[in-house]
């Protein structure tokens, strides 16, 4: 049985992510969509909150097992006997991070593969900054993400401070 680990801290899980993960289910026997509970990034969702829209996001795809996880990835996969690591590529600066990313993690588990799969063309603008960043300034989100995170999103601006947003700007305020 191959097992990959699709890992990611999934905040908000977004179209491109369920794109990737449903590419990767059909590649291996199992893919693990394991969301890092610490990423040393600030985040809008809790661990929980961020699981259980995965969750909902592949609860009707029997070859999509999600979790949870802390630590390093290549140890998580030892730890589930995973032999790959998924991972998507948007845009050519991904591929540079990536490589970077799968030589040290070859460097700690050679015996863990990484597989990148270049997302869908639809996709390759989104991620989740992008994400938040449009839900925090009220925009529509719906051809982005599940209606079950779009409600998520909206429930967590509602009322918010616009001077106090837990999310970084970057582009499209101006």
């Amino acid at each position: 049985m191959v097992r990959g680990v699709f890992p990611g801290t999934f905040d908000p899980i977004h179209y491109g992510h369920i794109d990737i993960a449903r590419r990767g289910a059909r590649l291996f026997d199992e893919l693990v969509v394991a969301v890092y509970d610490r990423p040393l990034k600030n985040l809008l969702f809790s661990p929980e909150e961020r699981l259980e829209y995965v969750r909902i996001s592949f609860a009707n795809e029997p070859k999509i097992r999600v979790t949870g996880y802390s630590g390093l990835t290549v140890d998580y996969c030892r730890q589930i006997d995973a032999q790959v690591i998924v991972r998507g590529l948007r845009v050519f600066s991904d591929f540079e991070h990536e490589f970077k990313m799968a030589l040290a993690n070859n460097r700690l588990a050679p015996q863990v593969d990484v597989v990148a799969l270049i997302t869908a063309e639809e996709h390759t603008f989104l991620s989740s900054t992008t994400v938040r960043e449009i839900a925090a300034l009220g925009g529509d989100v719906t051809s982005m993400v599940p209606a079950h995170v779009k409600e998520a999103l909206t429930r967590k601006f509602e009322g918010m401070n616009p001077d106090h947003n837990p999310v970084s700007m970057t582009s499209l305020r101006d």
